[in-house]
C-alpha cells in the first residue's frame, strides 16, 4: 500500500461528546439518546435517525446552526481522539506511507481536526468537498487526493455501507475497523467478512498490513492477510449472528 485513507467518526474520533451534546440540547438523558442510536445502528439505519425519533419534525441542519449560534456548537480536542490515532498515523508516515483523513463531517470539523496537527498529509471533510459518503463522487475525490493507484490505496473505516462497500466499488483496498456501534455490530456480517480485504481491531494494526496482499477470507484472523495464514490449520470460520439488513449491504 502506498496511501492509507481514514474516516473520521469512530475511526479517529470518539462520538461520545457529539451525542452527549445533542442529548443536552434536546433535554434528554444521554443514555436515552445513546440507546436510540444503538437501536438505529442495529436496524441498519443512519445514527442520526435517533434524533428524529425524539423530535420527528426537527430539521437537523437547522438545529445544528441554532446550537452554534447559542455557543453550543461543535467542539473537538485531543481528548476526543482514540488513543491509537497518533501512534498509528505517525508509524505509517515514518514508513513512507501517505496518510489522508477524509470522512463525513462539517467544515467546522475539518478546521478543528487540522488544528490538532495530526500526523497526516491531508485532512478534509465531506462538507468541504460538497459531497458525502457513500456517494461514489466522494470516493472519486478520495482517489484524486490519494496520489496512488486505487489498488495501492487502503480505505479504513467502521461503517460497512458508508466506508467499506463504496471504497471497494471504487477499486480501493479496504480495512474494516471493529470500533464504535457500527464497527462492532456489523463486524461479522457475511458481506463484511467476505468483502473486506482486512479486518482490524485497532489502527496500530495498519503498519503490519502495508506490504500484504490477498482477498479476504472467512477463516482469516482479524487484521491478518490471507497470504499469511495459508499454512494455518483450518477452522470453522466466524460465528455469524443474524443482524438483519444494513443499509446499502449487498
Amino acid at each position: 500500500m502506498e496511501t492509507i485513507v481514514l474516516g473520521i467518526g469512530e475511526t479517529l474520533v470518539r462520538d461520545d461528546r457529539r451525542w452527549a451534546s445533542w442529548a443536552n440540547w434536546l433535554g434528554v438523558p444521554p443514555h436515552t439518546l445513546g440507546a436510540l442510536v444503538g437501536a438505529a445502528v442495529a436496524q441498519g439505519r443512519e445514527a442520526t435517525d435517533a434524533l428524529r425519533i425524539l423530535r420527528p419534525d426537527m430539521d437537523i441542519e437547522e438545529a445544528y446552526r441554532a446550537r452554534a449560534a447559542a455557543g453550543r456548537g461543535e467542539h473537538l480536542d485531543e481528548s476526543d481522539l482514540y488513543q491509537d490515532v497518533r501512534p498509528a498515523l505517525g508509524e505509517l508516515r515514518a514508513a513512507g506511507i501517505r496518510v489522508v483523513v477524509a470522512g463525513n463531517g462539517t467544515v467546522r470539523a475539518g478546521e478543528l481536526l487540522r488544528a490538532l496537527d495530526l500526523p497526516a498529509d491531508l485532512v478534509v471533510t465531506s462538507d468541504e468537498w460538497g459531497v458525502r459518503k457513500p456517494d461514489p463522487e466522494f470516493f472519486a475525490r478520495v482517489a484524486e487526493v490519494a496520489d496512488a493507484a486505487p489498488e495501492a490505496t487502503l480505505y479504513v473505516g467502521d461503517h460497512p455501507a458508508d466506508d467499506l462497500f463504496p471504497a471497494a466499488a471504487a477499486g480501493m483496498r479496504t480495512a474494516h475497523l471493529r470500533r464504535g456501534p457500527y464497527g462492532h455490530w456489523w463486524a461479522e456480517h457475511p458481506d463484511v467478512v467476505e468483502r473486506a480485504d482486512f479486518r482490524i481491531d485497532a489502527l496500530t494494526d495498519l503498519a503490519g498490513l502495508t506490504g500484504l496482499t490477498g482477498p479476504a477470507g472467512p477463516g482469516r484472523p482479524v487484521g491478518v492477510a490471507a497470504s499469511d495464514v495459508s499454512d494455518a490449520p483450518p477452522d470453522e470460520g466466524p460465528k455469524v449472528v443474524r443482524r438483519g439488513a444494513l443499509r446499502s449491504v449487498r
